[in-house]
């Protein structure tokens, strides 16, 4: 019955995932989703900060699968425009959101 719940969880939380994910302009540039780390590097530069941590992967009855690399780019834009927040997954990027006051540092 457990697993029936948690698996209802994830799927009312699936047609959400992305939502989020939009465009952002670094200086001439508009970049999304959808592009290579290499071209957001490119047409970026390299973020303010970046946070990696490495997870663990488990299966459906929880069996250990591997790892996965999650990084987390941060990129300051200015007093005038909330900082964007790149999430990098095994190399990939996976959304780009903008940073809410909950998230940046100092501020609670």
């Amino acid at each position: 019955m457990k697993v029936l719940r948690v698996v209802s969880v994830l799927l009312a939380m699936a047609p959400s995932a992305g939502i989020c994910d939009g465009y952002f302009r670094c200086g001439s540039w508009l970049v999304s989703s959808d592009m290579s780390l290499s071209e957001l590097l490119k047409k970026c530069g390299e973020p303010s900060s970046k946070k990696v941590s490495i997870q663990d992967v488990f299966g459906f009855y929880g069996q250990k699968l591997g790892t996965t690399r999650v990084e987390t780019w941060r990129y300051d834009r200015g007093s005038r425009a909330a900082a964007m927040i790149v999430r990098v997954v095994d190399g990939k990027i996976e959304t780009l959101e903008s940073e809410s006051a909950d998230d940046r540092p100092g501020e609670q």
